[in-house]
């Protein structure tokens, strides 16, 4: 081999990466200490650009295409390099590859639970997880935030950084929406699209990152909230207390589960409280009946042979009596009219242990 074959194959020819991965985000092309010759071809395909880093600077940038390095056309290499009348001699340069293209379906959510205000249920801790999309913008910053020097830079690398990232992001945001986590389900759009405007500025600033999308897949509470909230669905879905016992009554019967089934148990207690609230309407309505307006007086009786009559204008006579009130009107004790009551010269009739009689059981007992 001549000293020219030498020459030229310590002298890079052509530039260039063939990608048949998914998840490199940049590579460093391999130059084993070879050097660049004039009028070198650089290609790049498309979803690549090409960026020249020369002792330690960012030189100039391609896009895809295919390239002759020449002094027109790399015009900040040539200037770093300080070459005054033009690129003659090879030189040593580093070319980084960075896919531009879009990563889909990168995934994303909080390892530990984040606190929530929510107006429902006070202080919540809520998990949360999604996807999101994202592509390269500024190959500089990411190469100089990010990668770094690193030949071959994947996404797995990158992906603890971006995560905590946007769940900051994301419990800002949910915070500052107030948003209560019952209707967190069906704002999971609304909120994704949202959160666009904030973390894009970020991540292009800080990474030249820019997200395309921002998926919510979930938002969970502790169990006991869910518990919480099934009792809610539950009352929401009985509705009506008076309907859903007559309700259970009519399935009871119709079962003709009459005996001590589940369906015969509760129409019976279904039908006891049906009971038990019209005898309390009942009882109301006789109490309300029996008991004299504050300070009034209750107007004599009517009585055979001169008796003083009712005065003018004063409310009737109840129809029931109780001893009390008997014998406030005949001006003796209650315990003489549960006497004449017990022999039976007072006519009333005894419920439980309690007196009743009418205001003609009265007036037959004056006038016998």
């Amino acid at each position: 081999m001549g000293l020219m074959d030498y020459l030229r194959g310590q002298l890079l020819e052509i530039i260039q990466w063939e990608d048949d991965s998914r998840d490199t985000l940049s590579w460093r092309f391999p130059d084993q200490d070879k050097e660049i010759k004039r009028g070198a071809q650089l290609i790049v395909r498309e979803s690549q650009v090409a960026q020249f880093v020369y002792v330690g600077q960012f030189g100039d940038t391609f896009g895809p295409g295919k390239h002759t390095l020449a002094t027109d056309n790399i015009p900040i290499l040539s200037t770093l390099k300080g070459w005054k009348y033009g690129f003659e001699s090879p030189f040593k340069a580093d070319v980084y590859y960075v896919t531009t293209r879009l990563f889909t379906g990168n995934k994303w959510g909080t390892s530990n639970p984040i606190m929530l205000r929510d107006p429902d249920f006070g202080i919540v801790r809520a998990r949360a997880f999604g996807t999101f999309d994202f592509k390269i913008v500024e190959p500089k910053t990411f190469l100089k935030e990010v990668a770094g020097t690193d030949n071959h830079f994947r996404l797995d690398e990158f992906n603890d950084a971006m995560r905590s990232r946007l769940v900051s992001a994301f419990t800002d945001a949910v915070a500052s929406s107030k948003v209560p986590v019952l209707d967190l389900a069906s704002r999971y759009s609304e909120l994704g699209d949202a959160l666009l405007p904030i973390l894009n500025p970020i991540l292009l600033q800080k990474y030249g990152l820019e997200l395309g999308s921002f998926i919510i897949e979930n938002v969970s509470v502790p169990p006991e909230v869910e518990a919480a909230i099934d009792k809610r669905s539950s009352m929401g879905a009985i509705g009506n207390l008076n309907d859903y016992i007559k309700l259970q009554m009519a399935e009871g019967l119709g079962k003709g589960d009459g005996g001590g089934g589940p369906g015969g148990t509760m129409a019976q207690f279904a039908m006891g409280m049906a009971m038990a609230q019209q005898f309390a309407g009942q009882a109301g309505g006789i109490l309300g009946q029996m008991t004299p307006a504050a300070g009034s007086v209750p107007p004599p009786i009517p009585v055979a042979g001169g008796a003083p009559a009712a005065s003018a204008g004063a409310p009737p006579l109840p129809e029931l009596l109780s001893p009390a009130d008997a014998a406030k009107l005949l001006g003796v004790t209650e315990a003489d009219v549960l006497a004449a009551l017990a022999e039976g010269s007072l006519k009333g009739k005894k419920i439980g242990s309690a007196w009743r009689l009418t205001r003609a059981a009265v007036t037959d007992f004056l006038n016998s």
